[in-house]
């Protein structure tokens, strides 16, 4: 990954390759390279020290932070693959220091909620990932090889998702979520679980990843409680609740949880947005 420069670093001046497309109107901030055979739109904005290797296409209203790397046959800001659209200036926005390996789409939204695909800042998607018009990933998210996201969906920071994953549009991904290989998610994934199968299912509790956020030995415990509770012996939300709290482990991590499956229990097909889409 490269940082983005130092705040004393010289300006160095954008470096565009003899070969690259990139028209008066486009923005390129100091330390840019813009690599061979690029074609990039009046539309494009990139900040300091951002790297587009080889062959990257930027198309319409796209924002792209500082210090990102964005290798060959990558495609940011293309239509959506939405039947409705009818070619409103809708938008990518994308923050700082992210991957985005060969082969990623990224589409720009649509027009049926705020009008702006995001990216936030130091993630990494790989080879072939589809990010859909409307979608919203946090900070920290991993998306591996040829996973495919739908219209609308969320991924909240810190969640990884395995290889070839599908995930239906309008679906949430939690916080510190893991997504194995192949699964097809087909309902939102609480955050700090780890989830496989074809509907993917909240097999036990992302205990790795937690570890390395950071999370206090007894945070874990309450969450790993949690989820025996309300997946082993299934004794529903609000007896979970009154039994985590009578054993002082309703700690805001699992009122998050507990949050979480509320919302979705409120939603349509076992995800929460439609419901607000709804509203």
């Amino acid at each position: 990954m490269i940082p983005p420069p130092a705040a004393d670093a010289p300006a160095a001046p954008p470096l565009v390759h003899p070969t690259a497309i990139v028209p008066a109107g486009a923005h390129l901030e100091p330390g840019v390279v813009v690599g061979p055979y690029c074609v990039l739109s009046a539309g494009t904005v990139i900040g300091a020290g951002s790297v587009l290797e080889n062959h990257v296409t930027v198309m319409g209203s796209v924002r792209l932070g500082r210090g990102n790397r964005v290798f060959a046959g990558a495609v940011i800001g293309a239509d959506p693959q939405d039947i409705s659209y009818r070619g409103t200036d809708t938008r990518v926005e994308i923050g700082d220091g992210n991957v985005i390996r060969e082969g990623v789409t990224i589409n720009r939204a649509s027009e049926k909620e705020e009008g702006v695909t995001v990216v936030g800042s130091r993630n990494v998607l790989m080879a072939f990932c589809h990010v859909a018009h409307d979608c919203r990933l946090g900070d920290g998210v991993i998306i591996a090889n040829g996973t495919l996201l739908g219209g609308h969906v969320r991924v909240r920071s810190h969640a990884s998702l395995s290889g070839s994953v599908a995930v239906h549009h309008w679906a949430t991904i939690g916080e510190y979520a893991f997504v194995a290989g192949l699964a097809r998610v087909l309902h939102d994934v609480p955050p700090f679980m780890l989830c496989d199968g074809s509907p993917a299912r909240p097999r036990c509790v992302n205990v790795v990843a937690l570890r390395r956020g950071g999370f206090p030995a007894e945070t874990i415990h309450a969450i790993t409680e949690a989820h025996r509770l309300l997946y082993r012996a299934r004794v529903g939300l609000e007896k979970a609740r009154d039994i985590l709290r009578s054993q002082a482990m309703l700690v805001p991590e699992v009122e998050t949880v507990l949050g979480f499956l509320s919302n979705q229990q409120e939603g349509r097909h076992g995800r929460s947005l439609p419901r607000r889409r709804a509203a």
